[in-house]
């Protein structure tokens, strides 16, 4: 009876440890999720009917421990006309007179057969009436070959909530947000921050074969008939 009870109790053991390993391997998370749930290398979201996947994300603060944790952030799908993103909601924060330094990370990928050709950033920000201020900056870079793409930058005060940039089509975006936040007089917070991508089809090199051959014919009738109209 021992002998089986050990037996019984070893195998629950195993089943645990290979259900626990399930649980830590890579895969798609379902939005709306917590920012932790995202962080563990290979994990990652999907958003839009042609779903753009977002992997490798990252997340720390200056000073170190400042909230909110990535447990306290939520990540959710965002969707404004064709641009199909992500939103992270918290209580970022920084008390009067303190300045607190946040840095999100991320990559966005568009389905195969697809490009992404621009890049939206807004967000939902508070001064509670006083003298702080608040920057969320970025640089978006080509996952690929490394290239910098672009920059976008939103504040307050002055300046503005939202920023848009466009470049030539990429398959794969690297995110760097920085977010700074001046507590000045009576602190200053984000809640909300947007972040929008738009994508489209790229031609297959024998569509774009058979669309030149199509106008080297086109402009080889209009000379033929150029020369028997003059004759």
């Amino acid at each position: 009876m021992t002998r089986r009870l050990l037996f019984l109790a070893l195998a629950a053991g195993l089943l645990s440890l290979s259900l626990g390993s399930q649980d830590a391997r890579a895969g798609q998370i379902p939005l709306p999720t917590t920012l932790d749930k995202l962080l563990p290398a290979g994990n990652f979201a999907v958003v839009g009917p042609e779903p753009d996947t977002f992997s490798g994300f990252s997340y720390s603060t200056s000073p170190v421990g400042s909230p909110p944790a990535a447990m306290d952030v939520t990540v959710s799908e965002f969707h404004l006309g064709i641009e199909n993103g992500i939103t992270f909601s918290g209580a970022f924060f920084a008390a009067p007179g303190a300045v607190v330094d946040y840095a999100i990370g991320y990559t966005v990928t568009a389905p195969a057969g697809f490009s992404i050709f621009d890049a939206t950033l807004s967000g939902v920000f508070s001064t509670f009436g006083g003298t702080g201020k608040v920057s969320i900056g970025e640089t978006l870079f080509d996952a690929v070959t490394g290239k910098v793409l672009g920059t976008m930058e939103i504040s307050s005060p002055p300046g503005s909530v939202s920023d848009t940039i466009n470049f030539a089509g990429v398959s794969s975006i690297r995110v760097q947000k920085d977010m700074i936040l001046f507590g000045g007089s009576n602190g200053a917070s984000v809640s909300i921050i947007n972040q929008g991508y738009s994508s489209g089809t790229v031609p297959e090199p024998a569509s774009m074969a058979m669309l030149g051959i199509g106008l080297t014919g086109l402009l080889t009738f209009r000379r033929f008939f150029k020369r028997t109209s003059v004759a």
